[in-house]
């Protein structure tokens, strides 16, 4: 048995974003909650790179051929501000990217959903829902809120698919986060889609 060395998906995109013609066109490389990673090993020799892009390097598994990250290549990360793991990521990482807040409650993220809605032609009572819902979680803890993708699925259209959301997805996610602070029965009572309604309802 043998194993062939291929290039993994950021040499092919650099070598594709330095091609002649390609200067001005924009590459994206995204890495999808970058935190759980142990970005050391990830990023390894990058590191040089990700500071001092006008640099070049030379590869562990490629000695003979000079590497560099083109101007048009951007790495974009995202992270879960309500994962641990943040706060144990590398200062030499963090040194090296700009972070940008995303949060529910804030542009461009926040109505994202009410728009999503309208533009669809489609019943609001899923923002509703996400914007109690996060009223509620706000008291506790800011970084738990719910984004909208949940609610953008087809099944948020009708009941019988929305609590299977509720049931399925959400509350178990709120148990996680909450897990030593509320009892399921204080769960429920908080942050249930029938409570929800209700208090919906009289409003």
């Amino acid at each position: 048995m043998s194993f062939k060395l291929v290039a993994g998906p950021l040499r092919r995109l650099a070598e594709e974003a330095a091609k002649p013609g390609n200067e001005n066109k924009p590459y994206f490389l995204i890495i999808d909650e970058m935190n759980r990673a142990n970005l050391a090993k990830v990023f390894g020799e990058l590191y040089f790179l990700l500071e001092y892009r006008d640099d070049r390097i030379y590869l562990q598994y490629s000695p003979n051929e000079p590497f560099t990250l083109p101007d048009n290549l951007y790495i974009i990360g995202t992270m879960n501000t309500a994962d641990r793991s943040i706060a144990m990521m590398d200062a030499a990482i963090r040194r090296r990217f700009s972070f940008i807040e995303l949060h529910p409650q804030t542009e461009p993220v926040k109505g994202s959903l009410w728009r999503f809605l309208q533009a669809q032609q489609l019943d609001t009572t899923p923002a509703l829902l996400l914007d109690a819902l996060n009223s509620a979680i706000d008291e506790w803890d800011r970084d738990l809120m719910i984004g909208p993708s949940y609610f953008m699925k087809p099944a948020a259209q009708n009941p019988a698919g929305l609590r299977r959301i509720w049931k399925y997805e959400l509350m178990p996610l709120l148990e996680e986060h909450y897990h030593g602070q509320l009892t399921r029965a204080q769960l429920q009572e908080r942050f249930g889609l029938d409570q929800l309604l209700e208090r919906l309802a009289r409003r």
